[in-house]
C-alpha cells in the first residue's frame, strides 16, 4: 500500500516538472533580456532643441511607432515562435544529450586511465629518480661555502 502511495507520489511529482505552471505576468523572471530589447520610442526618434515637428505628427509618429512595433512583434511571435522553440528544444535537447551519454563518460574514463598511469609514473619516478637524487643530495651535503673579505 505504501510503494503504490509512493509511486503515484513520484507520478504526479513527474507530471508536476513536466506541467509546470508558466508566469504570464513576468515572462522574464530571470532578467535574461532586460538590456537587449528595451526600445523605446525615446531611444530611436529624438528631436533637438529648435527643429521641432508638429505636435499632432510626433503624436502620430509615437503612436505609430509603438503599435507597429508591438504588432509585429506579435505577428512574428505567431508566426515563428513555435517553430522556433521546437527548433531550440531541439538543440538544447541534443546539447543535453551529448554532455550525458558523451562528454562527461569520455571524461570520466580518462580520469580513471590517467589515474592508472599516473600511480605509474609515480611508482617509475620513485623508483629511478629518488636514489640518484638521494645520492646527489648526499654528495653536495658536505660542501660548504665560506665568503670572506678580501682587502
Amino acid at each position: 500500500m505504501a510503494e503504490e502511495r509512493s509511486e503515484l507520489e513520484e507520478r504526479i511529482i513527474i507530471k508536476d516538472q513536466h506541467t509546470k505552471e508558466i508566469d504570464l505576468v513576468n515572462r522574464d523572471p530571470k532578467h535574461i533580456n532586460e538590456d537587449v530589447v528595451k526600445v523605446d520610442f525615446e531611444d530611436v526618434i529624438a528631436e533637438p532643441v529648435g527643429t521641432y515637428s508638429f505636435d499632432g505628427v510626433w503624436k502620430a509618429s509615437y503612436t505609430t511607432f509603438t503599435v507597429s512595433k508591438y504588432w509585429c512583434y506579435r505577428l512574428l511571435s505567431a508566426v515563428l515562435g513555435i517553430p522556433l522553440a521546437v527548433v531550440w528544444g531541439f538543440l538544447f535537447a541534443l546539447i543535453s544529450f551529448c554532455h550525458i551519454w558523451a562528454v562527461v563518460p569520455c571524461i570520466k574514463s580518462y580520469l580513471i586511465e590517467i589515474q592508472c598511469v599516473s600511480r605509474i609514473y609515480s611508482l617509475c619516478i620513485h623508483t629511478f629518480c629518488d636514489p640518484f637524487f638521494e645520492a646527489l643530495s648526499k654528495i653536495c651535503s658536505n660542501i660548504r661555502v665560506a665568503l670572506r673579505k678580501e682587502i
